[in-house]
């Protein structure tokens, strides 16, 4: 699994022109479900997004997570992330879990994290064409891939 992680002031996702997602300050995560990819990455994923200190404490320095501050959580699908771009000009996306299992991990992942943090957690649409709109706070980008946790 694959995610990118925004610390933001705000984020949205759009569909159509339609807001579908909106959330204040906290994190847009998109994530990226690969072929490897089971329930025990799942959990490693959302403890430590959740767990991560990138919100600033009171002496500036980032010593806070997303629950510490009671950010909110924005999650996108992102096949993307697993774009394997060494032969050629077109990404390979061989990598990626298929759509339908994607999207049970991706419903995984998006009721775990609503139990770790309640109605702060808000998704985009799984397969949809979404715009996603953001104001990148920092800006603070974390790249988190499971094979290194």
């Amino acid at each position: 699994m694959r995610c990118f992680i925004q610390r933001v002031t705000e984020a949205s996702v759009s569909i159509a022109g339609k807001q579908v997602a909106t959330i204040g300050a906290g994190l847009l995560v998109l994530i990226g479900i690969g072929n490897e990819d089971d329930f025990d990455t799942i959990n490693s994923m959302v403890k430590k997004i959740t767990q991560l200190r990138i919100f600033y404490d009171e002496q500036g320095k980032m010593n806070h997570s997303v629950v510490d501050v009671g950010g909110d959580i924005l999650l996108v699908s992102q096949f993307t992330l697993f774009a394997d771009c060494k032969k050629g000009n077109r990404p390979s996306f061989i990598l990626a879990a298929q759509p339908q299992i994607a999207q049970t991990h991706f419903d995984d992942f998006y009721n775990l994290m609503c139990t770790k943090m309640g109605n702060k957690v808000h998704k985009g649409v799984f397969g949809a064409n979404m715009q996603v709109q953001l104001i990148n706070d920092g800006p603070v980008s974390i790249w988190l891939d499971s094979n290194d946790l």
